[in-house]
């Protein structure tokens, strides 16, 4: 007879058994069809932007660059960062003006530059050329420099819309394509009256109006343009126009001039304010007769006397009345090159270098601030050279420079047109939307349509170029850097989900490919960066975006950088390694063995093409959140393997994963390689931080660090293997990431 005790211990032993077993938390993967399929060499990339010649000079040497590239990423993208600075591309500092110096030179003129097809020497930086005849104050992009010339104080400076955007070059009305700028007052102000210091082309017929909600730009469905009761021209003659807007002052913010048919009648920089008048037949670039011009803004009112009161800030630095304009002329002249501290890798250094690894790379044009002559010739140079191209990305980021969806498609028809001259068979795409995670809308149509990207795909469609769209490209920045609350982590999947879906219900053909081609957890440098959570993201980010049928992704910072301090001045990053003043690697982050994790051992980096199946826990929160994600491929080598995400912070999970088919269950089966990293491989310590006081008066304080951030344990990966049946349990440590990987077989 067995003692009290031991019965009472088997007793207890079996009822946890049975607890266990009743509670069992299961990873199920819907193998009955893939819901994707990529290869991981066209699919799984980076992103190389403009960055510190030094950065330049730097990362793309050994032992930096092998460092780099063991992250796994294969294609890389090249970033087109001009186009975010209001600047001219000169991505060959060799090429042409179209107006030649007065001795001769085309290479020493000003205008229109096209660079240089045909190589020569290296090209090792290109640069970025302030665009003289820019209206816009600021954008969303990273220029905080420059100004606008509407509200500068010089009459002798102008805004002049991008003539490529007129029926000379279109082929349709300029009424199709209004031009525009957009006044802020900053606040309310009673406003009766404008001054417009017209340029050549002027506007012979326009409309003023005014915004009747809170911010135009911001929050553009929630007001409408309300034209003031005096506000509409329809014979304008140009030069200095004063005009009574309304009988009463409007309490108002936002003005808007609305241009839909210009004067046609030419530039000349060098005449007389005050003698404005048509060029005569020496000026022979119709670009410089189309479009319209404005020399400077005034806004305010007429007393009964018929003196005129401006209230606007008329300045030449970022501190004037802000103004946005829809589009800017590229011209501009050598004096215009901006800072040469930071470049765009030159071409040849960026194919010779090895970052490439020899694959073809999507390759970008500069478009909202350029001209198809010089993108025509940015792909013959690479032709000639023989460098290898995956994709063409057409412009960067239409929507952060304000741009209407059918101003943006008219420049794509006319490059795609010049481009395919050259080479027929080249895939183009666009637009490279910011990373937003809804529909991105603008003014209304006459038909009321707000979409930006169905009012695009309307009109590629309208037009018969359908066909020129060989791939839809968008960015991927979910996340303030600033405010990054662990539950944020359980979004990310769903995000990137929906945003794909919005596009499609846009009209995004369903059979299009969709390119994130520049993502990571948001725009800024932040410390989130550096802890387990940016890891943990990367996971979802990447298995979401493939299980959503995403053709490529491409990570953005590639290169290590130097980051400028984020959130409340602390140092941060933007990238997988924190490096040293002279951009040495001190030690990789939580992204670099993410990176390892989804390019090294859940896909087969040398094999050819990856099913995804999805797949689904019931491991949650008690609250809808689902703790543990999971995304499976089957690869080339016959193997499965499954990534999953444990984002549950304080707790390890054990589950069980199960294989559904029509012809039964399955499971992993024999040896399986398991490869984890989590909380337990990695911890970030962050810099110890102290406040000091402004000066006197000043008020408030700055966060100073005292000591660098690192991490301790910093890896490596933990890679064991095991032999499993149906009836294993897996184990997923708390806030980590686990990759498992072997064959399956049928459940016994």
């Amino acid at each position: 007879m067995k003692s009290i005790p031991v019965v009472a211990a088997a007793w207890m032993a079996f009822l946890l058994l049975a607890s266990l077993s009743a509670t069992a938390q299961t990873i199920s993967v819907d193998a009955s069809h893939p819901t994707n399929h990529f290869v991981p060499k066209e699919t799984l990339g980076s992103g190389v932007d403009r960055i510190a010649v030094e950065a330049i000079d730097k990362d793309l040497l050994q032992p930096t660059l092998d460092k780099t590239l063991a992250s796994g990423w294969q294609p890389v993208t090249y970033r087109q960062n001009t186009e975010l600075a209001i600047e001219a591309w000169h991505w060959n500092p060799q090429g042409t003006w179209s107006e030649r110096s007065d001795a001769g030179d085309a290479g020493r003129g000003k205008g229109y530059f096209t660079g240089s097809a045909e190589p020569t020497e290296m090209i090792r930086y290109s640069y970025g050329y302030a665009l003289p005849r820019r209206g816009t104050t600021r954008n969303d992009g990273t220029d905080n420099v420059g100004f606008s010339r509407l509200t500068d104080g010089d009459v002798n400076t102008f805004w002049k819309s991008n003539p490529y955007l007129t029926q000379h070059f279109t082929g349709e009305s300029d009424a199709l394509h209004p031009q525009w700028v957009v006044i802020d007052m900053a606040q309310v102000q009673q406003i009766d009256s404008i001054r417009i210091a017209w340029g050549e082309p002027y506007a012979r017929r326009y409309a003023v109006q005014y915004w009747t909600g809170e911010d135009p730009i911001k929050a553009v469905t929630r007001g409408v343009w309300q034209t003031f009761s005096q506000g509409t021209a329809l014979d304008g003659k140009g030069r200095t126009e004063t005009m009574r807007l309304s009988g009463a002052p409007t309490a108002v913010r936002f003005v808007r001039i609305w241009m839909t048919e210009s004067s046609n009648t030419c530039v000349d920089s060098q005449k007389a304010v005050d003698s404005q008048r048509a060029v005569d037949s020496h000026n022979k670039d119709a670009r410089d007769c189309v479009g319209y011009a404005i020399r400077e803004l005034y806004l305010g009112t007429t007393t009964p006397d018929g003196a005129f009161h401006d209230i606007s800030r008329h300045t030449a630095d970022q501190e004037q009345t802000t103004t946005y304009s829809s589009s800017v002329d590229p011209w501009h002249e050598p004096s215009n090159l901006g800072s040469t501290k930071q470049a765009q890798v030159g071409f040849d250094l960026f194919f010779t270098s090895g970052v490439t690894r020899g694959l073809p790379a999507m390759m970008p044009v500069a478009m909202l601030y350029d001209t198809p002559d010089n993108a025509a010739a940015e792909i013959a140079y690479l032709k000639k050279r023989g460098y290898p191209i995956s994709y063409i990305e057409m412009g960067e980021e239409a929507d952060g420079q304000y741009m209407l969806p059918e101003d943006y498609a008219a420049l794509y028809l006319q490059w795609a047109t010049a481009i395919h001259r050259v080479d027929p068979s080249l895939k183009l795409g666009g637009p490279s939307f910011q990373g937003v995670n809804k529909d991105i809308e603008v003014w209304p149509d006459a038909n009321g349509k707000v979409s930006w990207t169905g009012r695009f795909i309307d009109y590629l469609k309208q037009h018969g170029r359908i066909n020129d769209l060989a791939f839809f490209s968008f960015e991927h920045y979910p996340f303030d850097p600033c405010r990054t609350p662990w539950g944020m982590l359980y979004d990310e999947p769903e995000l990137v989900r929906h945003i794909m879906q919005v596009w499609h219900d846009d009209g995004v053909p369903p059979d299009m490919p969709m390119f994130i081609t520049e993502g990571n957890l948001s725009s800024g440098a932040s410390e989130t960066y550096q802890d387990i959570f940016a890891g943990l993201w990367l996971a979802d980010y990447i298995g979401s975006f493939l299980n959503s049928g995403g053709k490529g992704v491409y990570f953005f910072h590639f290169l290590p950088l130097q980051m400028e301090p984020g959130c409340n001045s602390s140092p941060g990053t933007f990238g997988m390694f924190t490096i040293d003043a002279n951009y040495q690697i001190q030690q990789p982050l939580a992204q670099f063995f993410t990176a390892q994790l989804i390019n090294l051992e859940w896909a087969q980096p040398d094999g050819g093409e990856h099913q995804v199946f999805a797949a689904k826990s019931d491991v949650d929160d008690g609250a809808e959140h689902e703790l543990v994600t999971a995304y499976a491929v089957k690869r080339p080598d016959g193997k499965w393997a499954l990534m999953a995400v444990n984002r549950d912070q304080q707790n390890a999970h054990r589950v069980r994963i199960e294989f559904s088919a029509p012809v039964g269950q399955t499971s992993f089966t024999g040896s399986v390689e398991v490869s984890t990293f989590g909380s337990a491989q990695y911890q970030w310590h962050p810099p110890q931080t102290r406040f000091m006081a402004h000066a006197e008066n000043s008020g408030g304080a700055t966060i100073v660090p005292t000591s660098k951030g690192s991490a301790d344990p910093d890896g490596p990966i933990v890679h064991t293997k095991q032999i499993v049946d149906k009836n294993t349990m897996y184990d997923l440590p708390a806030a980590s990431v686990v990759v498992i990987r072997g064959n399956i077989g049928a459940a016994k």
